[in-house]
């Protein structure tokens, strides 16, 4: 960090601050120029320490000079992504992984349906919700355990590996005992309880954007998760809430090459709750691998108009396998390539 001193601050004063911010640990260099005095801060900080220094006497304001994610944070000296295993898919690499499936799991037939046809389009993970976070408590929850016990089964016969939203601290080792990959939800995304939790567990993460969150509150929700053990991170983005009323949310596709630059973690995106509207989807998934995206998360249902939640932004399987063909000349022109069938 780096404190600026206020216009002919007396050197006492910058003595003191001197002082104060060795006695915290850090080393400071001070910059004596003909009106101000500017002290490098050299050191691992807080928020708190950045605070503090700002009340001492002559100091004018602090600023960082780094981000404050320090786990995920992109090294200069590193410019690959950081590769994900979940199983034995790779999130990160030349090929983009596509997870695809239900919202919900309604049934074992329905998935099974679901499952098969995503698979055979290419898709490499299965997603499915076995617990739902619904804006209304009368809409319909999810199946809960039963959904997940249903997920392992089908996952199991597809040989796919699943992912799945956890959404409560108390369910975390429920979940880990049937999943392969945990999603922290949008909603959620500043849990910092479940964060913590979820980042003690050992499985992969999958780290929604909250719906009015920035990509450094994105970014800072991920050090929560490798702060307390796990470095197995995949950031996904989903869209943002603004004024426009045209789309469920707006897809922040810019956020895409901004994580890629600010971060080593791996990024897919979700067309799917950043428009709410099945028809732009196609459109969408394209844009987003053009931008730079490590894959995708894409809602599929063999019946969209009879989906139990989410059916309005839903691809059927034969939609979904037309998409997965439009998308493969898209990678292939920015060196990258879809995944064939499993």
């Amino acid at each position: 960090m780096v404190i600026v001193m206020q216009a002919g601050a007396p050197e006492a004063q910058v003595e003191h601050v001197i002082e104060t911010v060795t006695k915290a640990g850090f080393t400071a260099h001070p910059i004596y120029g003909v009106n101000l005095t500017v002290i490098a801060v050299i050191g691992d900080k807080t928020a708190e320490h950045i605070e503090a220094f700002g009340t001492l006497p002559g100091v004018d304001h602090v600023a960082r000079i780094d981000r404050p994610y320090k786990l995920a944070a992109r090294r200069p000296e590193v410019t690959a992504t950081t590769q994900i295993a979940v199983g034995s898919v790779v999130i990160g690499g030349v090929e983009l992984c596509v997870m695809a499936g239900p919202c919900t799991v309604e049934s074992e037939q329905g998935l099974g349906e679901v499952g098969r046809g995503v698979r055979d389009a290419g898709a490499r993970i299965l997603r499915g919700g076995a617990y739902k976070p619904r804006t209304s408590p009368y809409s319909f929850q999810g199946l809960r355990e039963a959904g997940l016990a249903v997920l392992r089964m089908a996952a199991d016969r597809l040989k796919m590996p699943f992912v799945t939203e956890v959404m409560d601290t108390r369910a975390v080792e429920l979940v880990c005992k049937y999943a392969d990959m945990l999603q922290i939800g949008a909603r959620n995304m500043q849990n910092f309880a479940l964060l913590s939790e979820v980042g003690a567990a050992g499985k992969p993460v999958l780290l929604k954007r909250g719906m009015s969150c920035t990509v450094e509150d994105l970014l800072m929700a991920a050090e929560y998760i490798m702060s307390a053990g796990s470095e197995s991170i995949v950031l996904c983005e989903r869209g943002i809430r603004t004024f426009e009323g045209g789309t469920r949310n707006t897809l922040d596709l810019s956020a895409v090459p901004a994580l890629k630059r600010y971060s080593h973690l791996p990024v897919v995106v979700d067309p799917s709750h950043g428009t709410g509207l099945a028809w732009m989807v196609p459109a969408m998934c394209k844009a987003a691998i053009a931008a730079g995206a490590d894959g995708l998360m894409v809602e599929v249902h063999q019946c969209p108009e009879k989906a139990l939640s989410d059916g309005q932004q839903s691809l059927t399987i034969e939609d979904f396998a037309r998409t997965m063909a439009e998308c493969a000349p898209v990678a292939e022109a920015v060196g990258r390539r879809m995944g064939g069938p499993s």
